[in-house]
């Protein structure tokens, strides 16, 4: 049986991922990391690390890069796998994360949603069926999410830019450059507000028509469901950094 933690375990992403563990017969979860404490729970959360008595087989990371920074010492002096489903991380802090995958197995993910995986794939090989396209990304969430653009925009962009050789730069912002938009650039643009779990559009602009490709999640569940697969990937795994397109049924 998986033994498994969950690191930010009281967010609204860790319990769902609780939620789903516990439904798992196959699958035992150990209870969970937040400075948050609640009580009446049906696992116990842990404030302090140090607290943590029984060895997780694969610790899930649902929390900021500063709490998933933390925990990463941990991880590495158990040889206890990580998933990462954080975002918005420095790149101090990305280059802490890549320098413990020469220890542990982490797999890193802005989006844990296959179909993402499929979509990045697909929009990959549309940027080179149509290289004279504008591309812009278009990401909207609810109004607790404090990154932006979204990891997920910028897992996307880059996979257009590695499949044609980083030819794009990116453009965060144009409101204080009063000039004509650089056939080289992508374009992020962000919306907050209500609930919305999750909605990414990427659009390719050409003199009489544009192509639309578009992600809806309308449920924090296809996340958490993608980490617990992840993990159950990862133990199995060498050292390393792993993505979700590990995982993805397109090769």
């Amino acid at each position: 049986m998986l033994k498994i933690l969950v690191n930010g375990i009281n967010g609204k992403m860790g319990t769902e991922v609780a939620k789903l563990i516990m439904q798992n017969k196959t699958l035992h979860l150990l209870g969970g990391l937040d400075k948050y404490i609640s009580h009446n729970l049906p696992y116990r959360v842990f404030d302090n690390i140090n607290d943590i008595i029984e060895k997780p087989n694969a610790i899930i990371d649902f929390s900021i890069p500063d709490a998933t920074i933390s925990i990463l010492p941990f991880a590495i002096q158990n040889k206890i796998p990580i998933v990462i489903a954080t975002t918005g991380f420095s790149s101090t802090q990305q280059n802490e994360i890549i320098n413990a995958s020469k220890y542990i197995p982490i797999f890193q993910s802005s989006n844990m949603s296959y179909e993402i995986a499929i979509m990045s794939k697909i929009i990959a090989k549309l940027s080179k069926d149509l290289p004279d396209s504008e591309i812009e990304i278009v990401e909207t969430h609810h109004n607790r999410k404090k990154d932006a653009p979204s990891g997920t925009a910028l897992m996307l962009a880059n996979s257009i830019n590695e499949a044609n050789d980083n030819i794009y730069s990116y453009n965060f912002n144009r409101f204080e450059k009063l000039e004509k938009r650089n056939p080289k650039e992508i374009g992020f643009s962000s919306i907050r507000g209500g609930n919305v779990v999750g909605e990414h559009s990427v659009l390719f602009f050409n003199e009489n028509e544009t192509l639309e490709i578009k992600h809806i999640a309308y449920s924090r569940t296809i996340f958490a469901k993608g980490a617990i697969e992840a993990a159950k990937f990862l133990v199995k795994q060498e050292n390393g950094i792993y993505g979700i397109t590990d995982l993805s049924p397109i090769a």
